[in-house]
This record gives structure tokens, sequence and C-alpha cells, in this order.
């Protein structure tokens, strides 16, 4: 018998869309739209003597010492991220996810609709999207090669929406184009890629996926 899913679950998906999408972040003239964007609630470390230099890893630091604290820098935003994802899945978002993604996804990256939320999270953080990545391959939720396809998608630019307003925004006054024109082009490319390797492990390494 299917699981019914009702308004609640699909409420419950668009909040989270809007919430890692990072559709509310830096909106001009209205920042109060930020306390509901997972970037702005993930925050940021103080600085240090020198903060266009420094953040509280410090500078000079090398090894496996500068390793850890850059990887502590991480968990914050992985556990803020995790943390959401169990109020949303308790609230029906995943199953909803499912259902309505199921037929963009499946046919273009032969992925399962589910795992739009850990893509629309990428879109943010990297980290975060490859949180909620890793928890659906440990739940076995997704096959490996679903794991390679999210990677891949994952991986072309990577945190694209963060990184392009906060880094990228250096280039704005020397754009012939609208602002928007190139964050289009990386968002398709991103799937242009994922699609790439879909093909790539349909033909030269079907066989490594045969026991899936």
């Amino acid at each position: 018998m299917p699981i019914r899913i009702g308004v609640k679950a699909y409420l419950a998906l668009i909040i989270a869309i809007l919430f890692f999408s990072g559709l509310f972040f830096n909106v001009n003239g209205m920042k109060w739209l930020g306390a509901f964007d997972f970037t702005t609630l993930g925050g940021s470390f103080g600085t240090m003597q020198h903060p266009e230099k420094n953040t509280f890893v410090g500078e000079g630091g090398i090894s496996a010492k500068a390793g850890f604290l850059f990887a502590l820098s991480l968990v914050p935003t992985v556990m803020l991220a995790l943390g959401l994802l169990e109020i949303f899945t308790h609230y029906g978002a995943i199953r909803a996810a499912h259902k309505l993604l199921t037929p963009l996804l499946k046919p273009v990256l032969g992925i399962p609709g589910l795992t739009g939320l850990a893509l629309i999270t990428d879109l943010q953080s990297t980290d975060a999207g490859a949180a909620l990545t890793k928890e659906l391959y440990d739940n076995k939720e997704i096959r490996k090669k679903d794991l390679i396809i999210m990677g891949a998608w994952q991986y072309s630019g990577a945190g694209l929406i963060n990184n392009y307003f906060a880094i990228g925004s250096a280039m704005f006054a020397w754009l012939i184009v609208p602002v928007v024109i190139p964050l289009i082009l990386m968002f398709v490319m991103k799937f242009v890629g994922a699609v790439f390797v879909r093909i790539v492990l349909n033909t030269f390494y079907k066989k490594d996926f045969t026991d899936e």
C-alpha cells in the first residue's frame, strides 16, 4: 500500500527548498529574510588581529594541525544541515521530494527525487550537501552509481549561489550581460557534467554496477 503524502509533507518540502536554495540570502532591502536562509543561520567565525588575512584558524598553519582546524570549521554547518534535515524528514519533506522530483531527476540524471534536497543544499554549502548525500548512501537510499552522479553534479560549481555572490561579485562591474545569466549558465552546466558522467557510467563502466 503506497504511503500517503499529505499537505504537511509538501509544505515541509517547499520550506526546505526555500531554506537551502539561497533565495533568501542577502536580499536587497529585505535583510530580514536572511533569518530563513541556511547560510545566514550558519553564521561565521570571528576574526583575529588582521581580519583581512586571519580567521580563527590563524595564519601560517601547516600539516595535520592546520588541517584539523580547517576540518573543525566545517562541523557547525554540517551539524546544522543534518539537524534540519531530520526535522524536514519528520514532516515528510523527503517523501514529497521523491514523488515530485523523481519525474525530473530520473530521466535526466537517473537518480531518485529524494536526492533533490541534497542537490539544492549544495547550491549554498558544499560541506552540507556532501553530508546529506553521505547520509542517503549510508542509509542505502541511493546506489553507488547515484552517489557518483550526485558527486559530479555537486563538484561542478560547488556552493554555486554562495560563492557566486560572495566571491564572483568582484567581477560584476565588468559583466556585459545581466548578473543572472552567468549564474543560470553555471547551473545548467552542472546538469551537463552530471549527464556526461551518467553516460560514461552506463557505457564504459557499465559492468562495475551490474550487481546493484
